[in-house]
């Protein structure tokens, strides 16, 4: 067997056998990109070879974005900041059908594009928005499923992480990535409206909120939002207008947070430690991934794999529609069991050439698989949102599946209008001029 054959059959069943046995997602990467390694490199230049390549991998200016933005969430997520996005979020959806349920989503998006995290955002919004609900005659499980399903499109909405991590993989703006995600993201939120407007029709003269906000009230509580939603406008802006990098951003996103957080007096100086350790501790996990994902990709390259797969799929189809649909489905497969940022590392590189051979544009290409992978946070057995929403609503999540379906029948069904309607994620970047 040469070489290259045997170092493809290692990482496959290696990440296979490491998944089944539920160890952590680094280290089976990792663990199986040094055993494949060997064949190809020998002993001594594995060793080398795979270190080199995980420093070279964290070693980017670019990728320092990350870190601040985790840094900035957390300090969000403990700033009270949330309570006043649900207030702002209220406001605007007081007079819906089923209104407070409408609220956790509007609140989801704005705290998930603020935080950068899905998991943030449904923790923050969760704990403000579920007793609210619970009390107003909302079923439990209805309500963690809610937060649960709209928690997500904040990946979407800019800024966010997940863009950064597929432009240092494709190459690609983050400027228009980010613009790119914005009405995905609006989407995802749609959708999820779409799905509980439909449910407050079936109880009709209920779900009402009691708690109505009158207009000059209104007005005060949008102005006491509008500190906190300025910060995406001053990071993205600025991006946009060329004046800073997305790093450079990230940094000024850190200090207009805590800024906010002592104008608001929410967090004491002594608990500035234990922010710093709660990032530092996801920084570790998300460096450690992007570290061993780039060993994995020069691995892979060096074995030829990605292009032995790309011959065999264009090999099998001609169409640019059954290889997009054949992507998406192996993309929710994956992203069932895997987080976003390893399967961006992974497969983009393999599944990037493809689609450009097609004359699919990377920008699209981004919003298609960020999208699709956002779908993994909420479905088990790996979802992390999932699990999150769930223990917040203090249930199982085999009770909040039974609610969560319908929101991702519909997540879905806007997957595929981003998938094949190409300008719903290219024309605010084509109209600003980013591509």
């Amino acid at each position: 067997m040469d070489p290259a054959t045997l170092a493809g059959l290692i990482l496959l069943f290696g990440i296979l056998i490491g998944i089944v046995f539920s160890v952590p997602i680094a280290i089976v990467i990792g663990t199986a990109t040094f055993l494949a390694a060997i064949p190809l490199l020998g002993m001594e230049q594995a060793v080398l070879v795979t270190a080199q390549r995980m420093f070279t991998g964290i070693n980017s200016f670019p990728l320092l974005a990350i870190p601040l933005f985790v840094l900035a969430g957390v300090i969000m997520n403990n700033g009270g900041i949330a309570a006043r996005l649900v207030d702002a979020a209220k406001v605007l959806t007081g007079r819906m059908p089923a209104s407070l349920a409408q609220t956790n989503i509007v609140a989801n998006s704005l705290f998930g594009a603020v935080s950068g995290a899905a998991v943030a955002a449904a923790a923050a919004v969760g704990n403000v928005m579920n007793p609210r609900m619970v009390d107003e005659g909302y079923d439990r499980k209805f309500t963690a499923a809610v937060n649960v399903a709209s928690a997500p499109a904040g990946m979407l909405i800019p800024p966010s992480n997940t863009f950064i991590v597929y432009s240092l993989v494709s190459s690609t703006s983050i400027a228009a990535l980010f613009m790119a995600g914005l009405f995905p993201g609006l989407l995802w939120a749609i959708a999820c409206m779409i799905v509980v407007y439909l449910y407050a029709r079936k109880q009709p003269g209920k779900l009402k909120s009691a708690d109505r906000v009158g207009f000059v009230q209104g007005l005060l509580v949008i102005w006491r939002a509008v500190p906190s939603l300025l910060m995406i406008v001053i990071v993205v802006g600025g991006i946009l207008a060329g004046q800073f990098t997305a790093t450079e951003s990230a940094s000024i996103a850190v200090v207009y947070c805590l800024l906010l957080s002592a104008i608001y007096r929410t967090i004491k100086v002594r608990e500035l430690p234990g922010i710093l350790v709660d990032a530092g501790r996801t920084t570790a996990i998300v460096m450690l991934l992007v570290g061993v994902s780039t060993a994995l990709s020069f691995v892979m390259s060096f074995a030829r794999i990605p292009d032995m797969i790309s011959d065999a799929v264009l090999g099998f189809t001609d169409s640019s529609v059954v290889i997009l649909i054949l992507m998406m489905v192996v993309l929710i497969v994956v992203g069932t069991f895997m987080d976003p940022t390893p399967a961006i590392l992974i497969f983009v590189p393999i599944f990037l050439p493809i689609v450009t051979e097609f004359g699919i544009d990377p920008v699209h290409f981004g919003a298609m698989v960020v999208m699709n992978l956002s779908l993994g946070v909420i479905t088990p057995p790996v979802g992390n949102v999932l699990f999150v929403g769930a223990r917040i609503a203090n249930l199982r999540i085999e009770p909040v599946i039974t609610k969560l379906w319908p929101f991702l029948v519909a997540i879905l069904i806007a997957l595929f209008l981003v998938v094949f309607v190409p300008q719903i994620s290219l024309w605010l970047p084509t109209t600003m001029d980013l591509m």
